[in-house]
């Protein structure tokens, strides 16, 4: 953990959302992804947190709750009862000085607690409330429950991932989460431009974790629509560009190669001693490539199943083609570009030391995100956090003893 560049956490450190108040009552991913990028960018991020705590909490490896180190950073923690007198009271005063608030519940139930958009507008008009759930606060499954387990195989993402003769693959991590998350941070930003500008005051986002993911499966829908074929598993392969794939190497490791431009493919076919192929019609345009593709994969698995991954690396990278290592978290933690730009860097943390995580993204020249303050303790910021929104010290004992765990 050491070779990493160290940085410090510095509660003084502003970002271009500095000023902007926060209220997250999401759990687990989506949300806190959506959080972590205003709070990695200035904003005051307070995650407001049942007595038994966001079950990101509760993600552990060997038992370390890593996953809450890192999506937690930044923001500070409140513990409420929202079942409890005090603490609605107390809640709806955060609300009067908020900016965005974010919330997760199964579609309904914001409602059911009395804190519905209607309600929370009327308090505070000029508030975003960004509202994710798995399909949307409408339509036949908006009652659903929202997993991205769920959404990555309904989206036809996981119908496309994996190889023909083999069953449909998941995304081994909260990926549609992911993407929901960094949506919802650009739709929460424009929100609140809109409000800047006079266009609009509060209003609310209607963030599915299905329309994301969806999203980036590219024109599906069209190519459906007017060709009638749908995309099928290709492995490592693409049914869009060739070549493409994954390619086994003399000692065993990996390459990612991609020939998705015509003048990237002619030179992959001159590299690898089959010129000949960039005259032959079956190899001359991507669409008759992607035809032939088995064809292709053999020439190019050939050539790379004689060469080790390093030799075969070097001789693609200085004639300019398009290819890369497949690496595990371990290559990365030793490649010097990681290092050397900083894509990993180490915080001080009270349990480790150190702790090893992703640097904020993405990268601002004027206006760059900071390292404020490390993820908070359930409940570390309550009484610092309601007292400053004016919540009377009575109140605040009172919210603390029910609390209490």
């Amino acid at each position: 953990m050491t070779g990493y560049s160290r940085k410090h956490w510095d509660p003084t450190a502003e970002g271009p959302l500095e000023g902007i108040k926060v209220l997250d009552l999401s759990r687990l991913v989506a949300g806190n992804m959506l959080s972590l990028q205003l709070a990695d960018f200035g904003a005051d991020v307070v995650k407001i947190e049942p007595p038994v705590g966001d079950p990101l909490r509760e993600w552990k490896e060997e038992g370390l709750s890593l996953f809450w180190k890192t999506y937690g950073r930044n923001k500070r923690s409140v513990v409420l009862n929202l079942r409890e007198t005090a603490d609605r009271e107390a809640f709806w005063t955060l609300i009067d000085g908020a900016d965005v608030l974010i919330e997760n519940y199964r579609p309904g139930t914001l409602e059911q607690m009395g804190f519905g958009p209607d309600a929370l507008l009327a308090r505070n008009p000029d508030l975003v409330v960004v509202r994710i759930s798995g399909f949307g606060q409408t339509g036949p499954y908006a009652e659903f429950p929202g997993f991205g387990t769920i959404v990555e195989g309904m989206s036809g993402y996981a119908y496309r991932t994996g190889f023909p003769d083999r069953e449909p693959v998941l995304p081994p991590l909260a990926l549609a989460d992911m993407i929901a998350g960094i949506y919802g941070m650009s739709a929460t930003v424009t929100a609140l431009f809109a409000r800047q500008q006079g266009k609009a005051r509060g209003q609310v986002i209607d963030l599915s974790l299905l329309e994301p993911i969806f999203s980036v499966l590219g024109p599906e829908a069209g190519i459906y629509a007017l060709t009638g074929k749908v995309k099928e598993r290709t492995g490592s392969a693409s049914n869009t560009a060739c070549p493409r794939n994954v390619y086994r190497c003399a000692d065993g490791q990996y390459v990612a190669l991609s020939g998705s431009t015509p003048a990237v493919a002619r030179r992959i076919f001159e590299i690898i001693g089959r010129a000949d192929m960039n005259e032959d019609p079956r190899f001359s345009t991507n669409s008759e490539r992607l035809k032939h593709r088995d064809l292709v994969d053999e020439a190019i698995g050939a050539w790379f199943s004689v060469r080790s991954h390093d030799e075969a690396l070097a001789i693609m990278r200085d004639s300019g083609a398009t290819v890369g290592p497949i690496y595990s978290i371990a290559d990365a933690a030793v490649d010097t570009h990681f290092t050397e730009r900083e894509v990993i860097v180490s915080l001080d943390d009270e349990d480790h030391g150190v702790l090893p995580m992703h640097n904020i993204v993405p990268r601002m020249s004027a206006t760059p995100g900071g390292f404020r303050r490390p993820a908070p303790a359930l409940g570390e910021h309550t009484t610092e956090v309601l007292a400053e929104a004016g919540v009377s010290p009575e109140a605040i004992a009172a919210i603390l003893a029910g609390t209490a765990q």
